[in-house]
């Protein structure tokens, strides 16, 4: 057999490297961030298997970075989740509990995201919604900017009839709307048009940035121009499991408050197979809408060539619940709420496609300081998943712990186990789910003497030290 010279062996274990499996990390010493928030956007997307729905610019996306399949926001509301992630601080007992909590008012002091790539040089600018409120951290941005609405309510309705509804300050326009418009009427076409002038400047500055577009469908009211609308007609189901888990403790439920505010909905009990089959059209029209807005701000990226040195974020900040349940809206503790669409992107490198390992909202802060070679502040709680991008064998702590007021949620592996805990830190209801046989979450398995241990665990892995801040 003919022996391989020294130039020959080497040319050869080139080759073999360059073929090898494993994803190579490159990172670039000062990337750019685009941070891509979704209001109420659950993974129910074509990249997470859902072939019902179009979603082909986030699938593109996902396409080329990673995908976390797992991956749970750590309260399933707009505002608190968001102050909870942009701070890197976890909930607590008072801590990041409704909707209209602000990062800067229960933690004063913490330095946001933002402000610490602002802190290091970045140009920052906040679009559209990114904190809950307009003028929410203020000291983090260079620049803030919102879409103004077509009516005098943000509900952003261009029908008379909802216009008209809307501002009777009875009560609130319908849940939905069709409307045959360009997509620069509502406020998410005004969004991406604004981070497409933002590239266009940015591209000239000799500054790193820190760009961010918040958009806000598929939020309600569902408002999307026609055309996206009739992708979905006639291709709308319901779901199997309308009615509340067998044993479910009464703490898991709602009255769904938030969309009976609208015009149509009716005040106490369910809501029509008529009208669900309309709001999940919806739903499902805003969220291509959505898909639309950022496939024009990714075409512009890359027009600019701009995504050879941009990291890529996107995010929605909790989950949805499309009549799963018999439940609308967020702010329970089942999967519905609380599991996210989270991809990541990172130029001049080959990542690992997609993960199952579990990742939480916390965990955003230190990754995101740790891909750009920022130090990372002290006040962190969560942990870095940057080797999650680039290393199939790499392991998160595979735990996530969410909250929503007195209930408090531990998901490990297939369970997701939640307690409702008073001041003194004692249970007085619980329930427990298996995934790996139970899914959808329909039979509360918790009072099961077979899961006494299951429990136990989980209910200590609550309350050790990286909760310890849940109880005061």
């Amino acid at each position: 057999m003919k022996r391989l010279n020294s130039m020959q062996l080497i040319s050869l274990l080139l080759i073999v490297a360059s073929c090898s499996s494993e994803p190579k990390q490159q990172v670039i010493d000062t990337p750019n961030i685009l941070f891509i928030a979704v209001d109420d956007l659950r993974p129910e997307l074509g990249c997470y298997g859902m072939n019902h729905i179009q979603s082909p610019n986030i699938d593109r996306l996902a396409a080329e970075g990673t995908r976390f399949d797992r991956s749970y926001c750590n309260i399933p509301v707009c505002g608190a989740s968001r102050a909870s992630l942009m701070t890197g601080l976890r909930p607590a007992r008072n801590r990041f509990l409704t909707y209209y909590t602000r990062a800067d008012e229960d933690a004063p002091a913490i330095t946001t995201l933002p402000q610490h790539f602002r802190n290091q040089g970045y140009h920052t600018i906040s679009n559209g919604k990114i904190f809950h409120h307009d003028n929410d951290a203020e000291q983090s941005w260079d620049e803030i900017w919102h879409p103004e609405s077509n009516s005098k309510s943000w509900r952003d309705y261009v029908l008379p009839e909802n216009i008209m509804a809307d501002t009777s300050n009875t009560r609130r326009g319908a849940p939905v709307e069709r409307a045959d418009i360009p997509d620069n009427v509502y406020k998410d076409g005004k969004t991406a048009e604004k981070v497409i002038s933002d590239l266009r400047k940015l591209k000239k500055s000799e500054k790193p940035f820190f760009l961010t577009a918040g958009f806000l469908k598929p939020h309600l009211p569902f408002n999307a121009p026609e055309k996206y609308w009739a992708i979905y007609d006639g291709k709308v189901r319901l779901p199997d499991n309308n009615y509340p888990p067998e044993n479910a403790p009464r703490e898991s439920l709602h009255n769904f408050g938030e969309l009976r505010s609208y015009a149509g909905i009716p005040e106490k009990g369910p809501v029509s197979d008529e009208m669900a089959l309309d709001l999940i059209h919806g739903y499902y029209a805003c969220v291509s809408y959505t898909d639309a807005q950022i496939g024009k701000i990714l075409d512009e990226l890359e027009r600019l060539e701009l995504e050879e040195s941009t990291i890529v974020i996107l995010w929605g900040d909790h989950g949805w619940n499309l009549r799963e349940h018999g439940l609308w809206c967020k702010h329970c503790n089942y999967e519905t709420s609380l599991h996210t669409p989270l991809i990541l992107k990172v130029p001049g490198s080959k990542q690992v496609k997609s993960t199952r390992e579990i990742v939480e909202y916390v965990d955003i802060y230190p990754t995101l300081c740790e891909l750009a070679g920022l130090d990372l502040p002290d006040h962190l709680q969560g942990e870095s998943f940057k080797e999650l991008l680039f290393d199939e064998r790499a392991q998160s702590d595979g735990v996530a712990i969410s909250q929503w007021y007195a209930g408090i949620t531990t998901i490990r592996e297939n369970y997701f186990y939640t307690e409702w805990v008073n001041d003194q830190d004692s249970a007085y209801a619980r329930m427990l789910y298996d995934h790996a046989v139970d899914p959808g979450e329909n039979v509360n398995i918790s009072e099961q003497q077979q899961n006494a241990e299951v429990i136990r665990q989980l209910s200590q892995e609550m309350r050790k030290s990286r909760a310890e801040n849940y109880f005061k």
